[in-house]
């Protein structure tokens, strides 16, 4: 089967801004880019990972947060892709982005302006909330001709975006793609976790005894994939849909073993082989509980993992392309270290205990190989394997 690599990767998030930044706080001892902010749910002061800084301006018809967290993330490679275009050709390169909030927050407002005045702003522009929007943006801006389309499925976004742009590349419908996933904080995805109770009033706890639900926050990673050999080799995955429920998991977890499973069974590896998981783990009661079932009945409990939405918050459409992102930087770091489980140590006596990462660990010599976990609202079900280059 044709190899595939994760050439280039642009990474933005309240860690930080581009690869350095982001690893130094990811493999550093506490610390995160959560921060109590008022005025995203009436009443509340919730912690949200915000990414603080001004981002890059984008094309006058494309102008939403969204799309411009996304191209602040594809400056950072932007050198890679100029390259890529001059050896392949702009219409041998395709863009897959997902997403789940897209425009929709400008959109809010534009529809909160039309029931106060009776009539649309003139800055309103529908095509904005649309999920493709910013694939689209993106390839507009750097003049690609190639497969342009956006994956929304929720909180697997990101990485089924991985699963398709290494699609791609197999069938030759491109030499290389930009593919990873963009949200940004948004008043209605915010509020509507609130309103299902949800979320935590302060950090997070993933897999605690004391864990009261997630917290939300924005990001942007992506990357250059191609069949050109790189330090990152982009194994392949896995997915499932269970549809069990609409917003809760299938309480044991098989939906998110079949993903594994089938994670497995794609890249050629056997349980005893993965290094090291980075868990979906948003710290509500039930995902929690399924996915602990799930990773014990599928890789055991010895395998070190953790998650790290205690540093990000759950970036949504992002989180599964951040999170790769992060098996990507350990794959790259030269101390081999692993990102930390941030929590308050009270494992739950209901769950199967894991082996969670401790601040200072670090991978085995000889070739590694990282899983990276989603699972979305509906049933869909993602897992990812990267590796070392063989």
């Amino acid at each position: 089967m044709t190899a595939t690599y994760l050439n280039a990767l642009g990474v933005t998030c309240s860690l930080g801004q581009g690869k350095a930044a982001v690893a130094a706080a990811l493999f550093g001892t506490d610390d995160h880019g959560l921060a109590a902010l008022d005025g995203w749910v009436p009443g509340h002061a919730l912690p949200l990972g915000n990414v603080d800084v001004t981002l890059p301006a984008v094309a006058p018809e494309r102008d939403t947060r969204n799309n411009r967290l996304l191209k602040q993330a594809v400056e950072e490679i932007r050198a890679d892709v100029d390259a890529a275009i001059a050896r392949f050709g702009a219409d041998r390169i395709g863009v897959v982005i997902g997403t789940s909030t897209t425009g929709i927050e400008e959109a809010t407002g534009h529809i909160a302006a039309r029931g106060r005045d009776g009539v649309w702003p003139e800055s309103y522009r529908y095509a904005d909330q649309e999920l493709g929007a910013p694939a689209e943006s993106l390839a507009e801006w750097l003049g690609l001709a190639g497969p342009c389309y956006g994956i929304s499925t929720a909180c697997t976004s990101g990485a089924r975006a991985l699963l398709s742009a290494q699609r791609m590349l197999r069938l030759g419908l491109c030499d290389a793609v930009i593919c990873g996933g963009a949200d940004t904080l948004c008043r209605l995805a915010i509020r509507g976790f609130h309103a299902l109770e949800a979320t935590a009033p302060e950090r997070c706890q993933p897999f605690s005894a004391s864990r009261r639900g997630i917290n939300i926050g924005e990001a942007a990673a992506v990357f250059l994939m191609t069949r050109e050999p790189a330090d990152v080799t982009f194994l392949g995955g896995g997915a499932s849909s269970d549809a069990y429920h609409m917003s809760s998991p299938e309480p044991d977890g098989r939906g998110a073993s079949e993903a594994m499973r089938l994670a497995l069974n794609a890249t050629g590896l056997d349980a005893s082989m993965i290094d090291y998981v980075n868990l979906h783990g948003t710290a509500t009661e039930q995902n929690d509980a399924m996915e602990s079932r799930a990773v014990a009945a599928v890789l055991g409990t010895q395998v070190p993992c953790s998650s790290t939405k205690a540093l990000t918050g759950h970036t949504l459409g992002a989180a599964g392309a951040l999170e790769a992102a992060f098996c990507w930087l350990s794959l790259r770091d030269a101390e081999r270290r692993l990102p930390p489980h941030h929590w308050d140590g009270q494992f739950d006596p209901a769950l199967p205990a894991l082996h969670f990462v401790a601040s200072g660990d670090r991978l085995a010599p000889g070739r590694r190989h990282l899983m990276s976990n989603s699972f979305a609202f509906g049933g869909n079900n993602a897992s990812l394997i990267l590796a070392d280059a063989a």
